[in-house]
């Protein structure tokens, strides 16, 4: 009996305990608390987003481009035709002879002393040799027009032969006074023939003489090779004559306007307006001597839409991130 009521008595006091209200106080003084503060986050969280948006840029949105570092090489672009370097002109030593054999052919290489023809004496002349050899004078590229069998050879008249002495070839080029200054003997040439020969060639010599009608003058460059070749062949040459290296942006970042060429700068997220001096060209870009300097920002596309002090929001092209 006593431990069954000692057993009771313990249930009905773990009943009375687990029944008892839980005490809410300290939670209603901890919400308490967090609401009295609320106002204050919202107007720091508030405060923080207006600093934020006025640190962000204002204005148009724009893109930009770095000013880059680069090396240009300005080059002079000039056409002309193909000429021997020099001409050896072959004619009979006696006069009214014919020729009875031609011994080389048009184009054919030939060496100082070689037979080139052979003349003889018609039969209504009673003096005289009656067969003449007529040799090269030169070694060189042998060149004459169709010699007929039978046909005079005049020591006074054109030449039978022409030898282009070492089989040497220039191109002649017309340079105008205002490139002829930036052309020097020795400099090297790329030549292009107008059916797609590229060869390699040297300023040879430039014509202190000028052209009172173009007022330009000429300039001979000689050929290093003379393959696929020949007299009189139109070419194009390019003359590297200028190597300078500067920050270079595209030329469409480049305004024209009355007091000169000018870039867009973006500076601080501002316009500023620069007014430069533009060099050689390469493609799309152009290098600026003066004005500004690599690294730089500026306007990808420069436009009057922009002016000085303009707010601005840079956006890099692609690439330039």
């Amino acid at each position: 009996m006593t431990q069954d009521r000692l057993g009771a008595t313990t249930g009905a006091q773990v009943r009375a305990v687990i029944m008892k209200p839980f005490c809410m106080k300290p939670i209603l003084t901890a919400c308490r608390a967090a609401l009295s503060i609320l106002p204050c986050l919202c107007a720091a969280l508030i405060c923080l987003a207006s600093q934020a948006r006025a640190a962000e840029p204002q204005g148009m949105a724009v893109s930009t481009v770095k000013a880059k570092s680069a090396c240009f090489v300005d080059s002079v672009q000039l056409t002309g035709h193909i000429e021997a370097r020099e001409e050896v002109l072959v004619r009979p030593d006696v006069e009214g002879l014919k020729i009875s054999k031609v011994l080389v052919e048009d184009g054919a290489s030939v060496t100082s002393g070689q037979a080139l023809a052979q003349l003889v004496r018609p039969e209504y002349m009673s003096a005289g040799p009656n067969n003449v050899t007529v040799s090269a004078p030169a070694t060189g590229m042998v060149l004459h027009k169709t010699l007929a069998i039978g046909m005079p050879a005049s020591s006074r008249g054109d030449p039978l032969f022409r030898i282009i002495r070492d089989g040497d070839l220039e191109l002649v080029v017309q340079v105008a006074l205002t490139e002829a200054a930036k052309i020097k003997p020795g400099q090297t040439a790329r030549i292009e023939a107008l059916d797609g020969t590229e060869l390699a060639g040297t300023v040879r010599l430039i014509d202190p003489q000028v052209d009172p009608l173009t007022q330009s003058s000429s300039a001979r460059i000689q050929l290093r090779s003379r393959a696929g070749v020949r007299l009189g062949m139109f070419a194009k040459a390019s003359i590297d004559t200028v190597r300078t290296c500067g920050a270079t942006i595209p030329l469409s970042s480049i305004l024209y306007g009355p007091q000169g060429s000018v870039v867009q700068v973006v500076r601080n997220n501002h316009v500023e307006t620069k007014l430069v001096k533009i060099g050689p060209l390469s493609g799309k870009d152009a290098q600026i001597q003066e004005g500004l300097t690599a690294g730089e920002i500026v306007v990808a596309r420069a436009g009057a839409f922009l002016r000085e002090g303009d707010p601005v929001r840079p956006v890099p092209l692609e690439g330039q991130r």
